[in-house]
């Protein structure tokens, strides 16, 4: 992965080449922890575009393969950040009319846009983001991928587009960041395009961005998510299934093994982590490469997990002799698994920079977490680990998705539709996971199929308020979350969507691209320049997954009136993983919230939450806020605790970035309702699942 930065002038004006090149420059260093390997800028004759890349070599590593890219008629120019898998593929087809001059499989990009346009995006697969300039046309293009596993911003100052990989990038060019107070209280930029800041929006997965003849930019879609419909049978068998999936998920495993570069693992000991592993093993075995090793020896495979300090109550590493494929004639050693000792010391001295890089207030330290075990994986000599992320919310994985498999029966199903369970036990899970919220609007509802996961968003965070006194006339913030799905996506999760697919959806454009991914995903581990790829996340992968009937992915069982969650993968993945993970229950990867008054973690927060830097947040209310962290660290609540975390890591994106104190027109304009319903989250429950190693 790299990191990129470009800029498109909206209009005409002086513009000094000195002071753009600089502005690039500086833009490029503030990221410069993505790309250590090579800098590159590209600035139009009129200096109207500028193009800047910072890079992590991984395929072809010489120089030839250095961004920005330019087609040899120097028209079109491109930077990207990530992985083509299929490059090969169009290279091999396009060779007789178009010259590469490297290796590289980000280079595809300019060659499939000089054949297919702009719906080459089409073409992609894999992870990326990019920008693309084409001088002939006048045209500006960004896009993002079609998962959001590799993230894209942009903001406009002084009549400029900015386009960047990190919001930081665009502190060189005059951007002067302000608090959106509004996004931050609904918790908006979890699930909506515009992030914390003012101003600053990040193109969603599958969109894509154009401006022309350098007018302001559209937003579009070239690819989303889609079901079908549920009245509809399914023509396949469960063997067939199970067959057809265990096929692509080797195909998106082979395909993510390919580097020039060492290649690990991540893993937590469940199942999406162990099939991963599993999965490598077998193809190394059949003579695939790892990385750049093609011994076969799978000896040489490198796995890495997570072990926080004693006393935490959390522990992935117990799994070195159950994740082991049981395939082959031997397991793995214990050479093999690298875990990471996180104590409480690490998460703090972490802390602060972990919410610098990865540009996330989240109330928990599993980001400390991801960036510790990315430095060991580094330290190594690993570029590139696969992970098991995207399989929850494509096979019904989390707790809360359990009851809206009944919310209605799956008719895409041969067998018979079962009676709708009445044992409260079926649903005894679903409702443990979801916290209390605001009761939903009978519209919303309605409009969600009884399928809304803003039960699961809204408990993201909470923080003491400070009073705001205008009134607002802003929508209930879940009918605002189901209203940004888009009217076309509302009419399929009313009409046509199972309500379990519908709760997929819904997780993989919210929770899925703007927290996991984000935050124990990219912008983690590119703190030590950790390439990470999601075989989950292969499109031709899940477009497949997302026809399996529910019935499948959320196995009941009349008789003893359970449910098995993931069981076609389960099934699927049989050959590759262990019984004990075959019938292992899936567990939350939770960091720990239990740190004592006056240890590090406290201090660091303590440090951090003074009466100033409180105040010059201007939207928090500081006497509520010292409850907050005596319940946290005295008490040991929890939800106090996660709080105080919030609060810590806004102050420090205040001070990092320099954002200008929020001022009383400047704080949400809330409601009494809203502010009571902010009050009342202060009991409510807050478990968080989260993504796999």
């Amino acid at each position: 992965m790299c990191g990129i930065s470009a800029v498109l002038s909206l209009s005409e004006g002086s513009i000094c080449p000195q002071a753009l090149a600089s502005q690039m420059n500086e833009s490029l260093q503030l990221i410069k922890h993505r790309g250590p390997d090579a800098r590159g800028q590209w600035l139009s004759s009129d200096y109207r575009v500028g193009l800047g890349h910072a890079r992590l070599s991984v395929i072809d590593l010489n120089p030839a393969g250095n961004q920005p890219f330019h087609d040899p008629e120097g028209t079109v120019h491109a930077v990207v950040n990530g992985e083509i898998y299929d490059h090969k593929k169009y290279r091999a087809k396009l060779a007789h009319q178009y010259e590469f001059r490297s290796n590289s499989d980000c280079e595809i990009v300019t060659a499939l846009y000089r054949h297919y346009g702009i719906s080459f995006l089409n073409k992609l697969r894999g992870e990326f983001a990019l920008v693309l300039w084409d001088a002939k046309r006048k045209l500006f293009l960004a896009a993002r991928d079609r998962y959001g596993i590799k993230s894209l911003y942009y903001t406009v100052v002084n009549n400029r587009l900015l386009v960047a990989t990190e919001i930081k990038s665009f502190l060189p060019f005059g951007w002067q960041p302000e608090w959106s107070i509004e996004n931050l209280l609904r918790k908006g930029w979890l699930w909506d395009t515009e992030m914390y800041f003012k101003g600053v929006h990040r193109l969603e997965p599958g969109q894509y961005m154009v401006s022309q003849n350098y007018k302001f930019p559209v937003v579009k879609t070239y690819w989303d998510m889609d079901y079908p419909d549920k009245r509809t049978p399914f023509p396949q068998t469960e063997e067939q299934i199970v067959l057809e999936l265990r096929k692509r998920m080797l195909e998106s495993v082979r395909l993510r093994l390919r580097a020039d570069v060492g290649v690990g693992f991540y893993l937590s000991g469940g199942l999406d982590s162990s099939a991963i592993a599993g999965m490598a093993k077998y193809l190394i075995q059949q003579g695939e490469p790892l990385g750049n090793d093609s011994s076969g020896d799978i000896s040489k495979m490198s796995c890495y997990t997570i072990r926080f300090g004693e006393g935490s109550g959390v522990d992935e590493s117990g799994i070195k002799d159950t994740f082991v494929p049981e395939v082959s004639d031997r397991r793995l050693t214990k050479s093999e698994l690298y875990p990471v000792t996180l104590t409480e010391e690490d998460i703090a001295s972490r802390f602060e920079d972990t919410v610098w890089y990865t540009e996330t207030p989240i109330p928990d330290v599993n980001g400390m977490g991801r960036v510790a075990v990315g430095e060991l994986a580094h330290s190594h000599g690993k570029k590139v680990i696969l992970t098991g992320e995207g399989s929850d919310e494509h096979f019904g994985g989390y707790p809360d998705m359990l009851s809206k498999m009944f919310v209605e029966p799956d008719l895409s199903w041969h067998p018979p539709p079962f009676k709708m369970p009445n044992s409260s036990k079926v649903f005894e899970a679903g409702r443990e996971a979801v916290p209390a919220a605001v009761e939903s609007l009978a519209s919303t509802k309605r409009m969600l199929n009884n399928s809304s996961i803003f039960a699961r968003v809204d408990s993201f965070y909470m923080f003491p308020l400070a009073s705001a006194t205008v009134e607002s006339e802003e929508p209930d913030p879940e009918t605002a979350f189901a209203e940004s799905l888009g009217a076309q996506t509302l009419s399929n999760i009313s009409e046509n969507w199972h309500p379990l697919n519908s709760a997929s959806y819904q997780w993989t454009k919210s929770i899925l691209a703007n927290y996991i991914l984000r935050y124990i995903g990219d912008g983690a581990d590119m703190v030590y320049q950790i390439e990470t790829r999601p075989p989950f996340l292969d499109h031709h992968v899940t477009e497949y997954a997302n026809r399996i009937p529910p019935s499948l992915k959320i196995r009941y069982d009349p008789v003893k009136n359970d449910l098995r969650e993931k069981y076609i993968l389960r099934e699927a993945m049989r050959p590759f993983i262990t019984d004990e993970v075959m019938n292992r229950t899936k567990r939350a990867y939770l960091g720990p919230s239990n740190y004592r008054e006056d240890g590090p973690l406290h201090r660091v927060v303590k440090s951090l939450l003074t009466e100033d830097n409180v105040n010059k947040l201007g939207f928090v209310d500081w006497d509520r806020l010292q409850e907050h962290i005596v319940k946290g660290f005295r008490d040991g609540d929890p939800r106090y605790f996660r709080s105080s975390l919030f609060v810590a890591q806004l102050v420090v994106l205040s001070q990092r970035f320099g954002v200008k104190v929020a001022t009383t027109t400047d704080a949400l304009p809330v409601t009494s309702e809203i502010l009571d319903r902010t009050q009342n989250n202060d009991n409510m429950t807050t478990v968080q699942d989260r993504s796999r190693l």
